[in-house]
């Protein structure tokens, strides 16, 4: 009876929270915070980048998302070129990549330079590959110094090209996930720690102030499946067994090892690199199968004040911290990236994450991603924030809407984020319906749509006093009938592949918010009285 009770009354204090009028003085004194979220985005793999769809969706995505950097695979595959060998000679070829770069550059976006794979002549013999596009994984000690030939006459010609001050501003990276040694590294723990001393070694000799940094590892993990040499799929994994995983103690995969293995070698870190995606893939040993688990809405939050302790006590405790991998889940064929859910998502963690990291990068910017091979439909839960043929999803907005907010913050609570533009002093706020009935796991398709779409609803009061009379606002909402191009595609009756025709009109629905103007009237009040459906985000943008 007591459990009952005590259900009822916090269950009627989250009812008392949610209709709480909230008041926000314009002119207050604001606090100063940096837009994180727009330090980087995630992309496929180089080469995708030298088509006109690529560069155009990363044209669009820069000018109203604000992305600086943008990270990707392959630099160094094969279809990239970047080195022949003859009589057992090798010579590079950078013709490919500057067309990249260059391209890049010219939309005002740098990249984040991740330092992989391996081409075929510095792979092992017979080395196993990843994707369809077979990235090269398996590593030849042998070759290990040809590899820092590589690397550093790579760089060097980034700086001769672009200019030292131009690539001081850049980020390397050394590799993609070597803990998956199932996945992206065919090799030891200990020969990942020896390509990253070979890397910034190479690096730093062009010049000593570029920014290095690793082990860029993937996910977090309740278990010591990554505490040896290579993945451990004997050992005894918790997730399988916990009554709440939740309630488990997560950590980041291979980050104190290798802050110690640098330490000792006395090797630079400039960064710390991590991909705290909130699910879990566990292999069970006993079923020779995996098994797909969703973390609460907070957990990369936890994972990533972890990621700040560990650093602040390790010999590196500057180090930046970019989280570059992030999305509701690391599966190229969930439905629901596709869906409206991960646009509050978005929109929650990284305001709960401000002043906590340097980037979180949502992987990726477009669907034009061959991981798997092409998408076998427009919308196939690609990572995408834009499909195959442009058209915008609910979580490009939720970037877009971040994009929008000022750089002094007025008001946060778990539904509401109140800025104000340092430069203008116009206010911008930011509301989303993230409901708590969801907050026990991440949206994944794992569960089918309908059952968000059951999400409860959130009432939204507020007033933002010492205004101008006469001000406006400008009121954009995206909800399940507006930005929400999925869903507009199933009432066309989900036509594979679109004409041209409806390709357009379908550009123009996907970026078709609801959208409202409100002018405060002679008392200088803005107050605004609605209901938030599920999962929905409203931006509040002071236009004059």
């Amino acid at each position: 009876m007591k459990k009952i009770l005590l259900l009822a009354f916090l269950l009627a204090q989250v009812a008392t929270a949610v209709a709480q009028n909230v008041v926000v003085n314009a002119k207050e004194k604001g606090e100063k915070f940096e837009h994180f979220w727009s330090k980087g985005v995630g992309a496929g793999r180089a080469n995708e980048g030298l088509r006109a769809g690529w560069l155009e969706q990363l044209e669009k995505v820069q000018q109203d998302c604000g992305f600086e950097f943008v990270r990707f695979h392959g630099i160094f595959h094969d279809d990239m070129f970047p080195v022949f060998e003859k009589d057992g000679k090798y010579s590079y070829n950078w013709q490919y990549i500057d067309e990249l770069f260059d391209r890049m550059l010219d939309l005002k976006v740098k990249p984040f330079v991740e330092l992989a794979f391996f081409p075929t002549p510095l792979a092992a013999k017979n080395s196993k590959t990843q994707f369809w596009w077979k990235a090269n994984i398996t590593p030849d000690e042998a070759k290990f110094g040809e590899w820092h030939n590589l690397v550093k006459a790579f760089t060097q010609h980034c700086v001769d090209r672009y200019g030292i001050d131009e690539v001081l501003t850049w980020y390397f990276e050394v590799w993609n996930e070597p803990n998956l040694h199932y996945g992206f590294f065919d090799g030891t723990k200990s020969q990942y720690f020896e390509l990253y001393k070979q890397s910034v070694l190479a690096v730093r000799s062009v010049d000593k102030r570029l920014k290095v940094g690793g082990p860029s590892s993937s996910n977090f993990v309740a278990d010591g499946r990554y505490d040896g040499e290579v993945e451990n799929r004997d050992g005894n994994l918790v997730t399988f067994t916990a009554e709440n995983i939740n309630n488990l103690q997560w950590k980041g995969s291979w980050i104190e090892d290798f802050l110690k293995y640098c330490e000792k070698e006395k090797l630079p870190v400039d960064f710390v690199s991590t991909h705290p995606y909130p699910t879990d893939y566990p292999f069970n040993p006993t079923t020779g199968k995996g098994k797909d688990f969703s973390r609460y809405v907070n957990s990369t939050k936890d994972d990533i004040e972890w990621l700040n302790k560990v650093i602040k006590k390790s010999a590196y405790p500057k180090a930046e911290i970019h989280l570059t991998e992030w999305n509701t889940s690391p599966n190229s064929r969930d439905a629901m990236h596709d869906f409206l859910p991960p646009a509050a998502y978005i929109a929650k963690v990284n305001l709960d994450c401000i002043g906590l990291a340097n980037s979180l990068m949502y992987w990726t910017f477009t669907d034009i991603f061959e991981e798997k091979g092409g998408g076998e439909s427009i919308f196939h839960g690609g990572f995408g924030m834009i499909n195959y043929q442009g058209l915008v999803k609910p979580s490009y907005h939720a970037y877009r809407m971040l994009h929008q907010l000022g750089d002094e913050k007025l008001f946060k609570s778990d539904y509401l984020f109140v800025s104000r533009k340092s430069a203008n002093g116009k206010v911008v706020a930011l509301a989303y319906n993230y409901p708590e009935d969801h907050y026990k796991a991440v949206p994944a398709s794992i569960k089918k749509i309908e059952k968000y779409e059951q999400g409860k609803t959130r009432q939204l009061k507020m007033e933002l006093t010492n205004l101008k009379p006469g001000t406006q606002f400008k009121l954009e909402t995206l909800d399940k009938e507006h930005g929400n191009i999925y869903n507009y595609w199933e009432q066309m009756g989900k036509p594979e592949p679109p004409t041209r025709e409806q390709i357009k009109v379908m550009k123009q629905m996907a970026e078709n918010l609801k959208t409202e103007f409100l002018t405060v009237g002679n008392n200088g009040t803005f107050t605004l009285n609605r209901e938030m459906s599920p999962w929905s985000m409203l931006l509040i943008e002071q236009v004059n």
